[in-house]
């Protein structure tokens, strides 16, 4: 074998055997090194620096001294990094990359509360009934997507509009979904009946001719920014900390929001503005409010990179295409409920 291949096996023989010393309980005096917990993760082994975070430190530390934990947050101190969003005093959960496998062993057997994002969705009924039906012909329709509910079915939970959708309209073809809104974004969806009509819908989004535009609150002042302007960050998936994205100048893929400050609430320190995005990357107008080369100002109600609210204060409030049948200019708006 090469002096390279052999470097690598005793490398990553030394590195097992430092992650085997890694140790964890949980309340019931269980103990598991880090290969077994991290054997059914998509890496199938530790990332590196797995063990060290201090969540996991603390419990440890009152498992291994017979305390019985009650209730456990972290929250960032100190300036924010380069690249990710993190604002001093802010709380943010445990990285799913390293921690959450970690804590998922430690904190087996404990009574818990349930995970908030699995019960997102519930309230709404499964009916096309249950929702705003903005405008609807033989070949489209667009709907007022309420906040907190899924475009389509995710990981761990299948109602979504496009289930809605499907059960209501079992004739129809194609993909539904012409574009998606976040979960936690409400406002205007379009909706394809048919393929045809999806398939020209698409070209319109793809050659970006379709003009959006977002009312969100922010939370804090403009202060020395212009009040209209452009962001320019490319953004890529923060693996460990999913589904958080970050901006990454090498890997990322390009992201650009143009914005406009529409009102300013001196007495409750926030800023309305409307966003129009150019691109539509995944939480891309979260991450370009919240990061310090952006606005530098986390929309409210942000519980991913600012603070939870009542809900997330973004909302798709206009949208401007061409009608794939009629060939006419089709302007859809909802007004926002904040």
């Amino acid at each position: 074998k090469g002096l390279k291949q052999r470097m690598k096996e005793k490398s990553k023989s030394l590195q097992n055997q430092t992650f085997q010393q890694y140790q964890f309980l949980n309340i019931n005096g269980q103990r598991k090194s880090l290969l077994p917990i991290f054997a059914d993760t998509p890496l199938q082994r530790p990332p590196p620096g797995a063990g060290d975070c201090v969540a996991p430190r603390l419990l440890q530390k009152a498992f291994s001294s017979g305390f019985k934990p009650i209730a456990l947050a972290e929250f960032w101190w100190g300036q924010s990094p380069l690249f990710e969003i993190r604002k001093h005093n802010f709380y943010y959960p445990a990285c799913r990359g390293m921690c959450e496998p970690i804590l998922r062993h430690m904190l087996h057997g404990m009574n818990v509360a349930d995970n908030p994002l699995d019960l997102i969705g519930q309230e709404v009924e499964n009916n096309v009934s249950s929702l705003d039906i903005v405008f609807e012909d033989e070949f489209i329709m667009a709907v007022n997507k309420p906040n907190e509910m899924l475009s389509s079915p995710g990981r761990h939970q299948e109602h979504s509009i496009y289930t809605i959708i499907k059960d209501s309209y079992p004739s129809a073809t194609g993909p539904l979904l012409v574009h998606r809104l976040d979960m936690s974004t409400s406002g205007v969806l379009l909706i394809a009946k048919d393929k045809d009509s999806h398939q020209i819908l698409q070209e319109q989004f793809i050659n970006r001719t379709v003009k959006k535009r977002y009312t969100a609150l922010l939370e804090g002042l403009f202060d020395n920014k212009e009040e209209i302007g452009t962001i320019d960050l490319p953004l890529a998936l923060d693996y460990l900390h999913r589904p958080m994205q970050k901006v990454d100048y090498s890997e990322g893929k390009a992201a650009r929001t143009f914005y406009e400050v529409v009102e300013t609430d001196l007495e409750k320190k926030r800023t309305r503005v409307h966003f129009f995005p150019e691109t539509g990357r995944t939480h891309q107008l979260r991450v370009h409010a919240a990061h310090e080369k952006g606005l530098n100002l986390p929309i409210v109600g942000d519980d991913i990179y600012g603070q939870r609210d009542e809900r997330l204060h973004l909302h798709a409030d206009f949208i401007e295409f061409v009608h794939p049948v009629t060939n006419k200019t089709m302007s859809l708006s909802v007004k926002a409920p904040f």
